[in-house]
């Protein structure tokens, strides 16, 4: 008996975004280069290096088996106060699941940056992408440790943003400026993620910069809110990470009087353009799902609180059966339906009301009217979808963005260590 090929992934995700063009921030420095962690030829190395006295705040994983750089994140950010000098991350190697002897390679790394800087090991931090189970070998980074050094000129987000990838098909960037006191402030970011993508706090590795003056403290708390409705909002194929982190610089190199209070209303521009840029790196993330070829927004209204919305989106998101029904442009609604009720959420079957686009599949808990099937399938043929979906039982609501489930999905992950 002979079987049916599975069709191989694209190159580049038909999805994707070009990447944009990001101005240099003040008070980072950032370089590239090649350890050897990949067998071919390529970047996997990226070292940021920032001015003395620059704020940070982060979000990670968690997941019940965080990887060594997750675990020195974590104590780094306490014991420095929320202060960096220098991220260090490398591509091809997760250093997860490798015990005392992992831990033993971050803080040999971070020893040796700090040296390199003058500054304390606290101050320096580290993510790594890649294979779990796999020793970091990082005498490969000390190794070319003063070539990566050296800043890249030109299109350097775009350098850092390439040499974090894993399975991801095109690199992803995002930047935006407002102003803080009549002064321009840039905010830019990358990030690297195309499979094991699920909300979790963070959700892949997002690394964003900024020469804003703010404080550790405001700084962490504008961030976490703000992952949960955009990093946190964003889901490919449901499994959680070792090695989620998002790290937010701020350099404080944009000339404008220190922000110490986060209800300072200076801050409400900068706010709504960090928000705006984390939403942008993790709708990219679904862009480049693993074998995507359609991009959806989910968003539930009608719901008793925003983290039942949020559960019940998140289910529509993650459900086998649902994104297979869109990889093959099937508005098969039962399946958002069987979706909904399996939440376990507080919902009202006679009221749910569920619309593909502008068209409506369902209404006051029953098959709309107006359902035309012919409409629906000619809607399901768009690389970009819409589904919403009102529970009937209150007035919150939630949006979430995930990408439909294809035979290239299975071939990245069959192949992904061959």
């Amino acid at each position: 008996m002979s079987s049916t090929p599975v069709k191989a992934a694209p190159p580049v995700s038909p999805l994707a975004v070009p990447f944009p063009a990001i101005a240099p921030v003040a008070g980072v420095a950032i370089g590239v280069g090649r350890a050897g962690f990949y067998k071919h030829k390529r970047d996997d190395l990226m070292i940021m290096r920032f001015a003395p006295g620059t704020a940070v705040a982060g979000v990670f994983t968690r997941h019940g088996v965080g990887s060594a750089p997750v675990d020195w994140c974590r104590a780094a950010l306490q014991a420095s106060g929320g202060r960096a000098r220098a991220l260090v991350v490398n591509a091809g190697c997760a250093n997860a699941f490798t015990g005392e002897a992992g831990a033993g390679a971050v803080r040999a790394t971070m020893e040796a940056v700090s040296a390199e800087l003058g500054c304390t090991t606290a101050e320096v931090l580290m993510a790594s992408t890649g294979v779990i189970g796999v020793l970091l070998q990082y005498g490969k980074i000390l190794n070319v440790l003063q070539e990566v050094l050296v800043e890249v000129k030109g299109e350097a987000w775009a350098a850092a943003a390439r040499a974090i990838m894993t399975t991801d098909t095109f690199p992803k960037g995002a930047a935006a400026t407002v102003q803080i006191d009549g002064q321009d402030v840039r905010i830019a970011g990358v990030c690297k993620g195309s499979g094991m993508i699920a909300p979790d706090m963070a959700t892949m590795l997002a690394f964003v910069a900024t020469d804003a003056a703010i404080a550790p403290d405001v700084l962490q708390a504008i961030l976490s809110p703000a992952a949960i409705r955009t990093l946190n909002a964003v889901t490919v194929d449901g499994d959680r990470s070792t090695n989620d982190t998002c790290l937010v610089f701020a350099t404080g190199k944009a000339g404008h009087a220190p922000v110490t209070d986060l209800a300072d209303p200076r801050l409400d521009a900068f706010k709504a353009a960090l928000e705006a840029v984390l939403l942008d790196l993790g709708q990219q993330l679904v862009r480049d799902g693993e074998g995507a070829t359609k991009f959806v927004k989910v968003t539930v209204t009608g719901a008793s609180t925003e983290a039942s919305a949020r559960k019940i989106a998140r289910t529509i998101c993650e459900s086998p059966l649902v994104k297979t029904a869109i990889a093959g442009e099937d508005a098969n609604w039962g399946r958002i339906v069987m979706a909904v009720g399996r939440a376990d959420e507080p919902i009202a079957r006679e009221k749910i009301c569920i619309q593909f686009g502008p068209l409506w599949a369902a209404r006051g808990g029953a098959v709309s009217p107006d359902y035309s099937e012919a409409a629906m399938s000619a809607y399901m043929k768009k690389p970009e979808l819409e589904i919403a979906v009102d529970v009937g039982v209150g007035g919150a609501f939630a949006s979430m963005w995930t990408c439909d489930l294809t035979h290239g999905y299975i071939s990245i992950n069959a192949d992904y260590r061959s």
